[in-house]
């Protein structure tokens, strides 16, 4: 087997895997929206955001796992999933270093996990979401070469 016809296999496991991060994580929220928006009110630094937060990422984790199996979109998605991933991962660090109340706002088996777990599943979903970016391009890119020779 080819390295080649390794990627797009790869690609597809990792758009799996985001999609049922995705789905989970959605519906956990949307389950318990309640919960969910009054943990995020607790939140520092988005509290008065809880209400937008609170239906706008389970709508955009929706959003982006569907788009992920569309080949046209599937790009947006990835770099979607990649900015979604890093910015709450990012905001994890921030409210560790400098926040002294941590409320979790996640569900499930998620929520079981500590925060330095926690950051280190959020790392491995963005290396699935960036090696996906790269490999897309450079699929996308042989497909070119090889249709213009």
């Amino acid at each position: 087997m080819s390295n080649q016809g390794i990627y797009p296999k790869l690609i597809n496991l990792f758009n799996l895997l985001l999609t049922l991060l995705f789905v989970y994580t959605a519906a956990s929220k949307l389950i318990h929206l309640d919960t969910f928006q009054t943990r995020l009110e607790r939140m520092p630094y988005v509290s008065s955001y809880a209400t937008l937060i609170s239906w706008s990422v389970p709508f955009l984790e929706l959003v982006i796992s569907g788009l992920l199996w569309f080949p046209k979109y599937r790009l947006l998605a990835l770099y979607s999933s990649l900015v979604l991933l890093g910015v709450f991962t990012s905001y994890i660090i921030i409210i560790l270093t400098y926040s002294d109340s941590v409320p979790c706002t996640c569900g499930g088996i998620i929520s079981t996990l500590g925060w330095r777990d926690h950051i280190l599943f959020n790392t491995a979903f963005m290396l699935m979401s960036l090696l996906g970016i790269i490999w897309s391009n450079k699929h996308y890119n042989i497909q070119a070469h090889q249709k213009t020779t």
